[in-house]
């Protein structure tokens, strides 16, 4: 091994506000925060999901086919249609309905998939 994943950072023009769409979706606290990077993660010694900000981002427009979507998040979830509801509710917009593909309030693609049966529990 080289070395462990630290973070997952994700550019937005609001960090807090991503980062509080964030721990609600995942049930996780925000572990570090300063105006300019704000860490969503298990414990302060956990990798996780950081925001950076980046006045200037402009999200991607995926799923068109002429652009690219950087990357996504797959969110494992028990309930797809209470979650779908759930992540409109604090601020997801559904671009694809048939694979349950959202954005977040910053552009950043990502999907609802069930939980398959070999992970553990919610």
């Amino acid at each position: 091994m080289i070395g462990r994943l630290h973070h997952v950072v994700l550019d937005t023009a609001d960090p807090s506000g991503l980062a509080h769409f964030y721990s609600a979706i995942l049930g996780l606290p925000i572990t570090f925060s300063s105006e300019e990077w704000i860490v969503v993660a298990a414990n302060d010694t956990s990798s996780g999901l950081a925001f950076q900000n980046a006045p200037g981002h402009v999200p991607p427009t995926w799923p068109d086919p002429s652009s690219s979507q950087q990357f996504h998040l797959d969110i494992m979830v028990e309930d797809i249609d209470e979650a779908s509801t759930r992540v409109q509710a604090l601020g997801a917009r559904k671009v694809h309905a048939a694979d349950h593909v959202f954005v977040d309030p910053s552009g950043h693609p990502f999907c609802l998939i069930k939980m398959p049966d070999w992970a553990a529990p919610l």
